[in-house]
């Protein structure tokens, strides 16, 4: 038995509960792992919520580190006793030890620590499939200007200090001052508070009228419409995540009127869908990690107990950093 965290119905944060699961062995293609420490992600939010639905009941979570315990049939990267780290499908990982997919599953490095492994994986990877894969038309040179919504959640001063390193002028936004201030000391070149200013207007002022290549945006209804505004001709919005609420629809025409713009909507778990792909991001993870051009900083600690208050914490933007649940 392990204590797991469960949703028995989609709705606020109350209806996250802990139970006591049966866990069993690993069948082929599977492992089972004793979890370390787990991170917490939007998309968490999401799935309690319903705005991305789930047959109930049903486990949450997406990311986790921790010991391999056993492996089942086909499984050659990973053995019993390894240290590892994942992000992840199916939800699950809020809980002590579980049995999941192994494709998605990665040795972690001696070097890089349990929390930090549970912290960095869905998030430094978006960051990677974001500035490495999620490219405008030509793709990025040293000092272009991009714009990245959220700039000090987890994603966002991951994302600041990777375009830091591959010499590209990224401007943040966030929603107060101390935000502003945390995303400019990780490698942000510029930095909008948008409860205070235009980040239109900005935008503009800092790219002497030519707006951005590429907007990365996961705070979706909000922000829309002002960063489509924010791109130069052929410009890319790149959607991927809608904290404020989904983006409604729109006529397509409005991107030919605005520039001969590019939409796309990302998400993770296309990038990561093959083991080969999934291991090739988690390698440059790793590298840009172990360097020390990406510090993964985690601000916030909760005991699995207080999973509720992660939660609202989550979803009233308190949060900056990276958060995780401790065991």
């Amino acid at each position: 038995m392990t204590r797991a965290v469960r949703i028995e119905q989609h709705g606020g944060p109350e209806q996250l509960k802990i139970a006591d699961v049966q866990v069993g062995e690993p069948g082929p293609g599977q492992i089972r792992i004793r979890h370390k420490a787990v991170g917490l992600n939007f998309i968490d939010v999401y799935h309690r919520t319903g705005l991305y639905k789930m047959e109930m009941p049903a486990g949450i979570g997406m990311e986790a580190s921790g010991i391999v315990e056993a492996v089942g049939e086909g499984v050659t990267h990973l053995k019993a006793g390894d240290r590892a780290a994942y992000a992840g499908n199916p939800p699950g990982s809020y809980c002590e030890v579980r049995v999941m997919p192994a494709a998605q599953v990665c040795k972690l490095p001696d070097d890089i620590d349990f929390e930090t492994g549970a912290a960095m994986m869905l998030k430094g990877m978006t960051a990677q499939y974001l500035l490495r894969r999620t490219l405008p038309q030509g793709g990025l040179q040293p000092g272009d200007h991009v714009l990245f919504h959220a700039a000090a959640g987890g994603v966002g001063l991951i994302a600041c200090q990777w375009a830091k390193a591959l010499g590209l002028q990224l401007i943040g936004t966030a929603g107060s001052d101390e935000k502003c201030k945390l995303a400019k000391e990780n490698g942000a070149a510029h930095v909008i508070n948008y409860s205070k200013e235009d980040f239109k207007e900005r935008v503009m002022e800092i790219t002497g009228g030519k707006g951005v290549k590429v907007v990365y945006d996961s705070v979706g209804k909000d922000t829309w419409d002002k960063s489509l505004d924010c791109l130069r001709p052929f410009g890319l919005m790149a959607s991927f995540g809608n904290a404020s609420g989904p983006v409604p629809p729109f006529a397509p025409n409005i991107l030919g009127v605005k520039g001969s713009l590019y939409v796309t909507r990302q998400t993770l778990f296309t990038h990561i869908a093959t083991r080969e792909s999934c291991q090739q991001m988690a390698d440059e993870l790793f590298d840009v990690v172990a360097s020390g051009k990406v510090k993964i900083r985690i601000d916030q600690r909760y005991p699995l107990d207080q999973v509720q208050q992660a939660h609202r914490d989550l979803e009233a933007r308190k949060t900056t950093g990276c958060t995780i649940l401790t065991l």
